[in-house]
């Protein structure tokens, strides 16, 4: 797919943008524009999404929050390296726009992120003595710096960093009146953790936001009723790439055939930063969270369920799932279905960003604002949506795309 760049430019703002997701998501836009890749791998390039005006990947400028003392150019480099993917005439072809991006990104905050994050940032900046009112007109201010200096239409905010711990809500976070309240009070340093932070600037912008991870973000009552009046979009949370995917693909399966399933471990191992954040049990709780809770949903019913997320270093970026289901069928004989995953975890994440963000964009176009619940396909915890299942997830979304053409 090689684009054009006719058309207004459109800014990705990548928060945890020189990690892995980050830098992938860049790279597959540079080399989209440039022809050197295919669209493989894009939900938005499959037929459905012919002729419904979605940006094109050579519309975009990238930039981005980072805590780190990191470079899009280094982290592709460094995944060339330790987990033996990109080719380099797709590197070396797309090595200047990488570079020339890499201008657009400012430091971001550790606010109320854990300590597991804390320890990964290297630059002293992210750990400005700020009140949560204070770092969220920070972020503001260089979004909006680098919609200016760009001169973009608009700007998507993506979070791609690393999972924060979960996070208690209180009577602050019910209403956007509350929360408002409680920001000019000064608001305690944890009022809001740092993914949160960063979709509050989206949303008092009235951009698009997009919580690719598992973390708290715009999942709070405040911040969607905050959206609301904002003309912002969300959409999130926590990206099904894997797994998870595979879980919410056989589950129907299961629950259609009328077997039942008496247990479903699932046993995770995966080396890469995002191994290291999650082998913190405080960070792994969210992610747990998330995959344990698709079965019983989609099935109707609560079988026993293990789920486990293991770092082992010398995996980096290949993500790992061994899974083991044991099922009931006709007179009560006990069967076992097994499937092990394996993928590259970036690449599966990266194009789904891209996507997120195309199709962010088309809403917006509709006028549309709030929590998107069409987009519950790309998600492990969808927001606004119950639906688990991804055939009945992806039925909504062609039913979405169909009406997007008055078919």
């Amino acid at each position: 797919m090689s684009e054009s760049q006719s058309g207004p430019k459109i800014g990705l703002w990548l928060i945890g943008g020189c990690g892995g997701v980050g830098a992938t998501t860049a790279l597959g836009l540079a080399a989209l524009a440039r022809g050197l890749t295919d669209t493989t791998s894009l939900v938005t390039a499959l037929p459905l999404f012919n002729g419904v005006g979605l940006t094109e990947p050579g519309q975009f400028v990238v930039g981005g929050h980072e805590i780190r003392k990191a470079s899009l150019w280094e982290a592709v480099c460094e995944m060339h390296e330790r987990a033996n993917v990109f080719h380099h005439r797709i590197m070396e072809g797309c090595r200047e726009q990488l570079e020339a991006w890499q201008a657009n990104f400012r430091p971001g905050t550790v606010i109320a992120s854990g300590s597991t994050i804390a320890k990964l940032a290297d630059r002293p900046e992210v750990f400005a003595a700020e009140s949560p009112r204070q770092a969220t007109d920070r972020i503001k201010a260089d979004i909006e710096e680098f919609r200016l200096r760009n001169h973009l239409e608009t700007v998507v905010v993506a979070h791609v960093a690393s999972t924060e711990p979960t996070f208690d809500m209180g009577e602050a976070h019910q209403t956007a009146a509350a929360l408002q309240k409680a920001m000019l009070d000064g608001g305690a340093k944890d009022l809001l953790p740092a993914s949160s932070l960063y979709a509050l600037a989206a949303i008092e912008l009235g951009l698009c936001y997009v919580n690719f991870t598992p973390s708290t973000g715009a999942s709070i009552p405040a911040l969607v009723d905050l959206a609301e009046q904002t003309g912002a979009t969300l959409c999130g949370k926590d990206g099904k790439t894997g797994e998870t995917l595979m879980k919410t693909v056989l589950a129907p399966m299961f629950a259609h055939r009328n077997w039942r399933i008496l247990s479903w471990v699932g046993h995770n191992i995966f080396g890469n930063r995002d191994g290291v954040v999650l082998d913190d049990p405080a960070n792994k709780a969210a992610k747990v969270r998330d995959k344990d809770a698709v079965i019983p949903n989609i099935v109707g019913y609560k079988p026993t369920t293990l789920v486990s997320i293991e770092y082992v270093p010398s995996l980096d970026d290949w993500k790992t799932a061994w899974n083991h289901i044991h099922f009931q069928g006709f007179l009560g004989t006990k069967m076992i279905l097994q499937f092990v995953w394996q993928g590259c975890d970036s690449l599966l994440a990266a194009p789904l960003v891209i996507d997120l963000a195309r199709l962010s964009l088309l809403a917006r176009a509709r006028r549309q604002k709030g929590v998107l619940t069409h987009l519950a396909c790309f998600f492990k915890a969808p927001m606004g949506s119950e639906v688990n299942d991804f055939f009945r997830q992806f039925t909504i979304l062609e039913n979405y795309v169909r009406d997007c053409r008055g078919n």
